[in-house]
């Protein structure tokens, strides 16, 4: 049977195989999201094996980080001219490898390097998004894509099988060469890729769609010059980046600053992990009804205020009166209960402005969606490489560990006042008559 052309891919995509390829792909992406950020949860008990400073842990953090962005791009490219099944198929199978010889490590080098490697299961993400988008009708792609991106909650899939892993096979060894512990997680982890690539491979349709496959590089690559798409990335940065860069902190942030176990930080970080991953289909079902841009204000109104309250350290004010005894005021301290909660709306907010940002997409860039698609991930991916070494960083400099905060607060006013100035912009342009006119024109007004 011939490949399907490109008009065929670009009219109703085939009902057959639809259902398949989206939730298929999404078990796929949530399991090579869990690899990809395993280092939040193991980071700990590597940190006490290797004895690690809280800097080499972050950059061990960020190398997954990184390799999981780079490819994104040409992954979706991939995608797009050869058919998703395969691509995600190669993937779940090579990222395997990497992710079993965690499991052998025995120098802080060589677990940089296997953490670098082991970041190739992020850019399923860009693979999954050009695959579903080529088999979703367009009325259905803000659902369809969302429901894809939930499969974010694979961060807190190490979450919760990680420490019961860790603390109840400490020190056993299986088949003489596999030993117990947090080295037992990668072992689990690469027999699932494998399982995973077969089941993938034989339940979705064996003719892909590849609507890209007569589209020269050249025309997939022409919309990247579009400043529209480099605004996109940046609002990804700070909805998508931010969240990677928070899944892996948070654990030791719960663990140093409020005294909790490794199970129960893991436990208080799922909170926010299941809102911003769960509430990506809801964000994009908002965004088909009431529009990305809409969204995209509600995302970014719900991050100022909660991290605008999360960056504020605890203490207070010491007034020195003029005969030399000094006084506290405006004490403040944050519990943990507040700041679970606080996080908890971070989430949400998080998970409505993923969908809402690749809503825009396949709207502004039908016939590119593999290339924009993967750069804007690719750059939103680079921003969780880039935030956990920053977040260590601020927190050496300022002595604040609240610092972490105030890095996501500037990172959402830039892009809020990038977004609306651009809407500003857009609104002056369609209505230049209404430019200046602040009040409404006195003839206008209905007489009293």
């Amino acid at each position: 049977m011939a490949s399907p052309t490109t008009a065929e891919t670009t009219s109703a995509p085939p009902r057959q195989g639809r259902s398949a390829v989206l939730w298929l792909s999404t078990i796929a992406f949530t399991l090579m999201f869990a690899v990809w950020l395993m280092f939040g949860i193991l980071g700990n008990p590597i940190r006490e094996e290797f004895g690690l400073s809280e800097v080499q842990l972050s950059w061990i953090v960020a190398a997954a980080t990184l390799n999981g962005s780079l490819w994104r791009l040409p992954a979706g490219m991939l995608a797009d001219r050869y058919g998703g099944r395969i691509v995600m198929t190669v993937l779940l199978l090579v990222t395997a490898v990497p992710t079993y010889l965690v499991s052998q490590v025995n120098s802080y080098t060589t677990l940089l390097a296997l953490s670098f490697l082991i970041g190739l299961a992020g850019n399923s993400f860009s693979v999954g998004i050009a695959w579903n988008s080529a088999w979703q009708p367009r009325d259905r792609q803000g659902f369809a894509l969302g429901l894809f991106g939930a499969g974010n909650v694979g961060a807190s899939v190490t979450k919760f099988i990680g420490p019961p892993i860790i603390t109840g096979t400490a020190g056993a060894t299986y088949f003489g060469i596999i030993d117990g512990g947090w080295r037992l997680v990668p072992v689990v982890y690469a027999v699932l890729l494998v399982v995973m690539a077969v089941v993938l491979w034989f339940g979705t349709p064996r003719h892909d769609l590849r609507p890209g496959t007569e589209v020269p590089l050249r025309d997939q690559l022409t919309p990247l010059k579009q400043m529209r798409v480099w605004r996109f990335s940046l609002y990804y940065v700070a909805v998508f980046g931010a969240y990677v860069a928070l899944s892996s902190w948070l654990p030791l942030y719960y663990m140093d600053n409020f005294d909790v176990s490794l199970q129960t930080a893991a436990l208080l970080t799922a909170t926010y992990i299941f809102p911003a991953s769960l509430l990506r289909p809801v964000g994009g079902a908002l965004s088909d009804r009431y529009g990305a841009r809409r969204a995209m204000y509600w995302t970014f109104g719900a991050m100022l205020v909660t991290s605008g309250i999360l960056m504020m350290p605890n203490g207070f004010v010491v007034v020195q009166l003029p005969d030399g005894t000094e006084t506290e005021h405006l004490a403040y301290h944050l519990g943990l209960v507040p700041f679970v909660l606080l996080v908890f709306v971070l989430g949400c907010a998080m998970g409505v402005g993923k969908a809402a940002v690749y809503k825009h997409i396949p709207e502004y860039f039908p016939e590119s969606v593999g290339a924009v698609g993967g750069l804007v991930g690719m750059l939103g991916g680079l921003g969780g490489f880039a935030l956990p070494p920053l977040f260590a960083y601020t927190k050496e400099w300022s002595g604040f560990p609240t610092s972490t905060f105030g890095v996501l607060f500037v990172l959402t006013l830039i892009c809020s006042v990038w977004m609306h100035w651009t809407v500003v912009r857009m609104l002056n342009r369609e209505s230049p008559h209404l430019a200046n006119q602040l009040d409404h024109p006195t003839h206008e007004e209905t007489p009293a």
